[in-house]
């Protein structure tokens, strides 16, 4: 075989180095080695015109920089608190106007369980406990966790990143009429319906194709792009797939009722969730008011 025929395969530029002639083990098969460098060359050695040529390419690794992780978590208006969806109503005002209300009520629990400050854990939050439960259901690194400061049994934990953590301290009681009050606005986030896997026409509210006039297309997604160009179907495009099942956040709602007896409140609209959920309230954050811009 010729030297263009054992090189064809390599298209970087060969420079030898010397013209005098080689040893009987440039006859052997090329040999490949990988070296760290940061650029790719081919060398040659103990070379001739006429005689097979020893090619040893440099191959490149790129070296992967890491950044130092950080904390990415959103900011919170202030406090909040975690209750149960309990369903929705019909609630009327004073003046007769009908509103329609979800009702959340509260269970044992929303107590301070840990504050993290910027010298301990590099960020500002107040760790939230809801829901007590018996011992037995927590496993043994959670009851730890909890024992530390000497608090019950809870089962749900969850944060509060905010701004300054000043007056906040562990086995402390969170009263739902000292954060919020009749006619605040509030972001309700929870877990939404699931509806397992549902087609375009629900998923996305497509139109069917005709019912009669012999179409075989009633309720299929149809083309989903062009075969030739760009001959492969874009990222995120609307399919057939799983629906609900996901964590969603209404922002902006407003507090119509608080009942202290009962230990609910009431909320204007409908919020994420079944009856029985975990829901989430906290203040309604607004940008340049309880938010800064940064």
């Amino acid at each position: 075989m010729s030297v263009a025929g054992r090189i064809s395969s390599i298209t970087t530029t060969i420079t030898p180095q010397s013209h005098s002639s080689c040893s009987p083990a440039a006859i052997l098969p090329l040999r490949l080695s990988k070296i760290r460098t940061n650029h790719a060359s081919l060398r040659c050695s103990n070379s001739s015109f006429l005689n097979p040529i020893r090619i040893t390419p440099i191959i490149t690794t790129k070296s992967l920089s890491r950044r130092p992780s950080s904390i990415q978590m959103s900011m919170e208006a202030g406090v909040g608190l975690m209750g149960t969806k309990l369903g929705m109503m019909t609630y009327f005002e004073s003046t007769g106007k009908v509103v329609p209300v979800t009702v959340i009520g509260f269970r044992e629990g929303n107590l301070v369980t840990q504050v993290k400050t910027e010298d301990t854990d590099g960020y500002n939050a107040v760790q939230v406990g809801y829901r007590r439960v018996r011992d037995k259901k927590l496993t043994k690194p959670e009851m730890g966790h909890l024992e530390k400061s000497g608090i019950i049994p809870l089962r749900h934990l969850q944060e509060f990143r905010l701004q300054s953590v000043d007056g906040f301290e562990p086995n402390q009681k969170l009263e739902l009429e000292e954060l919020f009050k009749e006619g605040d606005l509030v972001d309700v986030s929870g877990t939404t319906i699931g509806k397992g896997f549902q087609g375009g026409i629900k998923r996305y509210n497509f139109k069917r194709g005709p019912m009669t006039h012999g179409s075989k297309s009633h309720r299929a997604l149809g083309s989903i792009g062009a075969g030739t160009t760009p001959g492969r179907v874009y990222p995120g495009k609307k399919m057939p797939g799983r629906m609900g099942g996901t964590k969603t956040k209404i922002r902006k709602l407003k507090i119509v009722k608080i009942d202290s007896d009962l230990r609910v409140v009431m909320i204007k609209g409908a919020v994420p969730g079944k009856p029985g959920n975990l829901i989430r309230i906290t203040p309604a954050k607004i940008v340049g008011k309880n938010i800064p811009k940064s």
